[in-house]
């Protein structure tokens, strides 16, 4: 069994696995469109991350692992149901690790997304860049504050060697907005 990971999972699997490949999905782009209310975000004040939606051309960088036993493949199900429970839909998808290559390097690997269904109570969907960067500014969680996932991701994307313009962008616009709280609080009279 293979799962990708394209947001926290990259960083954080949380399972037991036997390998990790750095590579690509392909004709989907990674985007915070997805509400947390129960890891980076609160019912009265949601934090976003990461989902996917169909895009044609465009690469997903993340990391796959491949879990080998059939026990550990049942601990990292049962583990990733409640951890991705506001995500609704699976998806198994075609695994490259290099840009060049026409065939992949794993199929079938399985990743989740959160769809801006209705059923998906927690789909956010889109908005500004610079909306998307104050919600995540001030959102935390019980797993901590949203904009350290969005630092880490960001983070762990460029140490891949993958720059990805809409999670380089908020991050861009989250540090003006902290830049300029701290400005803010550092003028103001005691």
């Amino acid at each position: 069994m293979w799962v990708f990971g394209y947001g926290s999972l990259i960083w954080k699997a949380g399972f037991h696995y036997d390998d990790r490949l750095v590579g690509f999905i392909k004709d989907y782009r990674r985007v915070f469109y997805q509400g947390s209310t129960d890891h980076r975000g609160t019912p009265e004040y949601p934090g976003r991350t990461v989902t996917l939606e169909p895009a044609q051309g465009a690469l997903c960088w993340g990391a796959a692992y491949k879990i080998s036993r059939k026990e550990d493949q049942q601990v990292a199900l049962t583990y990733l149901e409640v951890r991705e429970k506001q995500y609704d839909k699976k998806a198994y998808v075609d695994f490259f690790t290099d840009v060049n290559a026409s065939s992949p390097a794993v199929t079938g690997v399985m990743l989740y997304i959160a769809s801006p269904d209705k059923a998906n109570v927690n789909y956010l969907g889109p908005a500004s860049v610079e909306d998307i960067a104050k919600q995540i500014v001030n959102a935390k969680g019980p797993s901590g504050p949203n904009r350290d996932y969005l630092f880490n991701l960001e983070k762990q994307l460029l140490e891949m060697g993958c720059e990805d313009e809409h999670v380089t962008k908020i991050a861009n616009e989250a540090r003006k907005l902290i830049s300029a709280a701290e400005d803010q609080n550092h003028q103001a009279p005691n």
